[in-house]
């Protein structure tokens, strides 16, 4: 019986068979056990009228190995086509994003010469979700999903790679001064779960704040972790500042499946001329050998890979004259990998890797203890174009119900009745907040259905509601704007 790790492999578009071939030339010289099964995905794929740019078959292979090493692929122009990435993900709920950007000085070119920052960004939920609305001629929405599950998992994720990493310090990015509900979750979960790992120094960062002094000064960070939308922007800006966005690899990690691929593009200008650098995806190979429990061979690879860099030998895209000794090939920079397998870098950090840090659900509290929960209200949204806020108040008072009345009117989040201003820009787009005239607060669905029966019955175009609730008498809503 083989003691080989089965793995999927996609080849990929442009530049990617060649990179993935010195890929796994590289790692297999170096002595990784495995069996490889190789898929189809990208161009071809959707050209054939697949929009998933994945086949039925390939899902079987994933579910297989439940490693996944991938080129980068081709989406064609147009619309119609789905991100391949998202899908996985959201497929094999591969929860975690894992960006290492470290800086290589001085052989690459870089203002942060000693900038060593993990990004790991939630992958699954946030604006990602991918719901969204066009409500009225002007106005389009996208909804922010958060949720506790969702922000325990990765904030554990990356409070674990720390302590598998000898990381000192994990650092939370949000911007919970003005999202207070969905980014004002992850900052308390963040700080519930900072108190289980007293040897981890924690901080928070408002986002834009934060982002700043990472560009700037990128050595006061170790470990990032994000929100989807800001960890997706930041993991970039973070590659980029080390000197190449090209040198960067990736992992994304579930509980059951994970996927490893280079950051960039399949770059199909460079395809076939035995140019292109394939660091990248050898990288995050590197990152698959130490999920898989070959660290030894991972440290190894990495290790020769530095020395390589150390020794000048350098593809077009980071070759530089006075730093760089030779201009290689593809194939010549994967020969030049494999013939110092067993060296390591006397310049740069030599690496060695342990282990990875294995996240269970069975730790996430999904059945958190039942709060009570009362409906208090409801946010009717409308698609009003034919007055002012002052003449839709006016409208709306007459339409309340016995038990809800007409508390605020917004446009844009912004308040402009009662009591608005008139150089406030507004709109077809109206949030008309109606609340219980009870003293216990409390009303029913019906209440609102009789409520929006009165609206339609008035003429009214009304495009969404939005239930107001308190939990444990806390309001789960916005109060104003």
């Amino acid at each position: 019986m083989s003691n080989n790790t089965p793995i999927t492999v996609a080849h990929g578009d442009g530049i990617g068979p060649e990179i993935m071939e010195a890929t796994l030339n590289i790692i297999t010289a170096a002595g990784a056990n495995l069996d490889i099964e190789t898929i189809e995905v990208g161009e071809q794929v959707y050209l054939r009228g697949n929009v998933a740019g994945i086949e039925p078959s390939a899902w079987d292979s994933l579910r297989r190995t439940k490693v996944f090493l991938k080129a980068p692929i081709t989406t064609p122009q147009g619309g119609g086509y789905k991100s391949l990435n998202v899908a996985t993900r959201k497929t094999l709920g591969l929860y975690a994003n894992v960006r290492p950007c470290v800086s290589y000085h001085p052989y690459v070119s870089t203002k942060h010469p000693v900038m060593d920052v993990v990004i790991i960004r939630e992958n699954e939920e946030d604006l990602y979700a991918g719901i969204e609305y066009r409500q009225t001629q002007d106005v389009y929405q996208c909804l922010k999903l958060i949720s506790r599950p969702g922000s325990e998992k990765i904030i554990r994720y990356a409070f674990d790679y720390a302590v598998a990493n000898n990381r000192k310090k994990v650092t939370v990015f949000m911007k919970d001064n003005i999202m207070k509900m969905t980014d004002g979750l992850f900052h308390k979960v963040f700080d519930e779960i900072a108190k289980e790992y007293p040897q981890i120094e924690n901080e928070a960062w408002i986002v834009d704040i934060g982002a700043a002094k990472m560009a700037n000064t990128p050595e006061a960070f170790d470990v990032i972790v994000m929100e989807n939308l800001y960890g997706d922007i930041l993991s970039d800006v973070a590659a980029q500042i080390t000197g190449s966005v090209g040198l960067a690899g990736s992992a994304n990690i579930g509980e059951n499946f994970a996927m490893f691929e280079a950051i960039h593009g399949s770059a199909p200008r460079r395809a076939g001329q035995n140019l292109a650098n394939p660091s990248g995806l050898l990288l995050g190979a590197v990152m698959m050998l130490n999920h898989i429990g070959q660290s030894d061979i991972a440290t190894k690879v990495h290790n020769a890979w530095l020395k390589t860099m150390e020794d000048g030998i350098h593809t077009y895209d980071i070759f530089k004259e006075g730093i760089s000794k030779e201009k290689v090939g593809t194939k010549e920079f994967a020969k030049a990998v494999i013939e110092r397998v067993g060296e390591k870098p006397v310049k740069l950090k030599a690496v060695e890797y342990m282990s990875v840090p294995r996240v269970s659900t069975a730790k996430v509290a999904t059945k958190s203890i039942r709060q009570n929960k009362d409906l208090v209200g409801v946010d009717v949204y409308l698609d009003f174009s034919t007055g002012s806020a002052e003449d839709l108040g006016e409208l709306l008072k007459k339409v309340s119900s016995n038990e809800l009345i007409l508390a605020f009117i917004s446009n844009r989040g912004v308040n402009v009745w009662p009591d608005g201003h008139p150089e406030t820009f507004c709109t077809e787009h109206w949030r008309c907040r109606f609340i219980s005239s009870k003293n216990d607060l409390t009303i029913n669905n019906s209440n609102i259905i009789e409520l929006l029966e009165k609206i339609n019955d008035a003429g009214f175009d009304f495009i969404k509601t939005e239930n107001l609730y308190n939990f444990n008498g806390e309001p789960g809503y916005s109060k104003d704007s």
